[in-house]
């Protein structure tokens, strides 16, 4: 029987990927791994309510982020901007992928007035993949800065995709337009990113970081990693040397939870001395800041990250 060469690849590309999707022997969470429950969910019905009438999304509600009652309940939330629809399809998230729909011009309005009425002093804006855009949403980001300057006193960090088709057209536009904070993720290392981030490249990635940081270079960049997908340490450091090496100040780590049987299984938990070693490896490349833990997120206590 004979099969097309991308057929064959495809299937190849689905079995490394059930490798990781295979249910069998699913390790059971340790006893660090635990989720603070808050006493009173008033607050977090309250920030649902006002985020339903405004029509925003948060990367905690559609990633299904392990913190997202604490953070809720505290009235703090990353918002994703530009729908909830992305155009990749990352095995390890569980972001819905697909067909995106039209920019919503109106979404930095209602994000800067959402921010004032919940008075957030410390913003975090994310975005899904969106390769349809020829700018890949950087218009949109610099909307968002934009009306938070003119309306909130609020620091601003955004937590930007690689933008694959128009990387320099893209932090060129952000540069006018500049957060406190810039963000991109690496999410994990270099030799899983086929498997784990499809659609990416290490390199480019890398670049990315180090563009914004040549163009704007008293701004803090940041990066993060999940671990515990099948990553070395020897990978990881490695990692963390070449982020330094492409003037990244700020890093953050954390162990990597399945968000549903039909995303990439865990392969590892990486204990919190683990992660006691990785921050203290971090801080003497010259991290200014690194925080790693088990629950630790990008946007997870944002705010207290630049202090």
């Amino acid at each position: 029987m004979k099969y097309k060469i991308g057929t064959c690849m495809k299937y190849i590309q689905d079995k490394k990927i059930n490798k990781f999707h295979n249910t069998r022997n699913v390790l059971s969470k340790p006893k660090w791994i635990k989720i603070k429950l808050p006493k009173s969910f008033d607050h977090i019905n309250r920030l649902k309510s006002i985020l339903r009438k405004n029509t925003l999304n948060t990367v905690c509600e559609e990633a299904l982020c392990p913190n997202i009652t604490e953070c809720f309940n505290n009235h703090t939330a990353t918002f994703m901007i530009l729908g909830n629809i992305c155009t990749r399809k990352c095995p390890f998230c569980a972001v819905r992928k697909g067909r995106p729909y039209a920019v919503d011009i109106h979404e930095p309005k209602k994000i800067s007035e959402t921010v004032l009425q919940l008075g957030i002093k410390y913003i975090v804006i994310t975005s899904v993949n969106r390769d349809d855009l020829k700018d890949g949403g950087a218009n949109q980001f610099v909307e968002c800065i934009k009306y938070l300057r003119t309306n909130n006193t609020v620091q601003i960090e955004i937590l930007v995709p690689d933008f694959r088709q128009s990387l320099q057209k893209s932090i060129d536009i952000i540069s006018n337009y500049p957060p406190d904070i810039f963000n991109h993720n690496l999410e994990n290392v270099p030799r899983l990113y086929k498997v784990i981030r499809p659609g990416a490249d290490y390199k480019k990635s890398l670049y990315l970081l180090n563009y914004f940081k040549k163009k704007n270079s008293t701004i803090p960049t940041k990066s993060g990693l999940m671990l515990g997908l099948g990553e070395t340490e020897k990978e990881i450091l490695k990692v963390l040397s070449d982020l330094r090496l492409n003037g990244v100040n700020m890093l953050t780590l954390g162990q990597y939870l399945q968000p549903s049987k039909n995303h990439l299984k865990v392969q590892r938990y990486i204990t919190p001395l683990e992660f006691e070693h990785y921050k203290h490896e971090a801080l003497s490349m010259g991290f200014n800041k690194a925080f790693c833990g088990p629950l630790v997120r990008s946007s997870y206590h944002a705010n207290l990250q630049i202090k």
